[in-house]
């Protein structure tokens, strides 16, 4: 999957989340597609999204966090 196909994808997640679960979501689509999207930076993640600037802190956060799930087990082709 290419890096517009994942945007595609995490805007549509997004869309059909439900109204208080938005963040939640979020960060679980950050998380799944971290690895495809190691080589981009936030700025760039956030344009692709078109998310507001301030959530590129987050994805940065999400992108760290995902190798420590990894290490722990977590199997991001599962989300």
């Amino acid at each position: 999957m290419n890096e517009q196909e994942i945007y595609t994808q995490i805007k549509k997640a997004l869309q059909e989340a439900p109204r208080k679960q938005y963040t939640a979501e979020l960060h679980l689509q950050m998380i799944k597609y971290a690895d495809e999207l190691k080589n981009i930076t936030a700025k760039e993640f956030c344009e692709g999204v078109s998310l507001r600037s301030s959530f590129g802190t987050e994805f940065s956060k999400m992108r760290n966090l995902t190798q420590r799930l990894k290490a722990a087990g977590l199997d991001t082709n599962k989300l």
